[in-house]
Order: structure tokens, then C-alpha cells, then sequence
């Protein structure tokens, strides 16, 4: 049987050994690995079975707004995924909810309240602060999204990030002409008409540049 495995993916060392305290505090029969990237964590998580819990910093050096938290969400599954972040507005907790996140946490948060809410997670509930803000942009953008299959959903994350057809064809070891089709695809699901309006419509779900003020 495999162990219980908690996966935080935290780029700050500080930051990501507090959470595992918190972890190990809240779910010691949890074993904790952690790792500073998405690509590490999707990596991690195709390696080991067992994980039934992820705390997630929102702005990885390789996500950008939310990317990373639905590319986890798709190798992960049903697995649950809560936001760390030093950030609370309220627009980015909606979208947290919208996407199916178990939880949101601040990063100012003290040691032994870390430790409570992942416990209340860790039990099947989901701990979200209070807020007032209605984030329909986000519903609308993630009820859209979820109508793409899981190599659409590939193909339109490597487009937020900039990526030309010929550079996702490698990446994901297909054809231009597949990935040609994976867009005509996406646009349609999209209800768009070409590259640039596609990322708008998931402007939602990216939210702001990583940039000097840190996630």
C-alpha cells in the first residue's frame, strides 16, 4: 500500500519548510516531499502515488496566475489542492473557489493556524476567508476550460506561455498539424476566433505577470 504523501511546491525554502511543518503538525501519518517549480511538482506526482493533499504557492517561477494549479489539477485528479500565497484579494480567492481549490491560505498566517486548516482539509473541508467578491469572469472562463480535453488543455496552457506551434509540438511530442488541430478545437470550445482572444478569455484564470511582488 502506498504512504500518504502531502506535495508542497513552494520556491521560497523558508516558505516551504514552515508548510511542511504545518503538514506534518496537521497529518503526521503524511509523508512530505517539496519542490520549488511546477514541472517538478507534475513530475513528482506522475513518479509517486499516494498524494492526497497539495499546497501550492499561486506564482511559481514556471506558472503564471493560476496555470499551475490546473496544470496539477489535471495529473492529480480528485486530489486536493489548497493556495498558499501572500496575496488575499478577494477576486483571487473566487477564483480559487471557481477552480476547485480545497482551500486558501495566507503565508502570514501562524504555524499552529496552517496546522488547523489543513487538518479541516485533510478531514474533506475546504477553508476559504470571508469575501464579498463574485469572480463570475472566473466561473465563465472554467466552465469553458472544462470542456477541453486534457491535450487541449496542454496545448492552451503552453500558449499563455508564449509558446510557438512548432515549440508545443515538442514539447508534447506531436505534430504541428496536431497541434494545429488542438486549437481549431480550443477555439471553438472557446467560442473565439484565433490565439489572442483565446488568452484573453483565460485572462481570468492567468491573472497578473510575475513580477517584483512575489505569490
Amino acid at each position: 500500500m502506498p504512504s500518504l504523501r502531502t506535495l508542497v511546491a513552494d520556491d521560497h525554502p523558508l516558505v516551504a519548510e514552515a508548510l511542511a511543518m504545518a503538514s506534518r503538525v496537521a497529518a503526521p501519518e503524511y509523508v512530505v516531499d517539496a519542490v520549488g517549480s511546477i514541472a517538478a511538482a507534475e513530475a513528482l506526482a506522475r513518479e509517486r502515488r499516494g498524494y492526497r493533499l497539495v499546497l501550492l504557492d499561486l506564482m511559481l517561477p514556471d506558472a503564471r496566475g493560476f496555470s499551475g494549479f490546473l496544470r496539477l489539477q489535471h495529473v492529480l485528479g480528485n486530489v486536493s489542492i489548497v493556495i498558499v500565497t501572500a496575496h488575499r484579494r478577494p477576486e483571487l480567492v473566487e477564483a480559487a473557489r471557481a477552480l476547485g481549490a480545497a482551500g486558501f491560505l495566507s503565508k502570514s498566517q501562524p504555524l499552529d493556524e496552517l496546522a488547523r486548516a489543513i487538518r479541516e482539509v485533510v478531514a474533506g473541508r475546504h477553508v476559504f476567508p470571508s469575501t464579498a467578491a463574485d469572480d463570475g469572469g472566473a466561473k465563465t472562463a472554467m466552465g469553458k476550460i472544462a470542456t477541453l480535453s486534457g491535450a487541449q488543455l496542454r496545448v492552451l496552457l503552453a500558449l499563455a506561455d508564449g509558446r510557438l506551434n512548432k515549440q508545443i509540438a515538442g514539447d508534447l511530442g506531436v505534430t504541428e498539424a496536431t497541434v494545429k488541430a488542438h486549437l481549431t478545437a480550443i477555439f471553438r470550445k472557446l467560442e473565439v476566433t484565433n490565439r489572442t482572444q483565446a488568452l484573453l478569455a483565460m485572462q481570468p484564470l492567468l491573472g497578473e505577470e510575475r513580477g517584483s511582488e512575489h505569490s
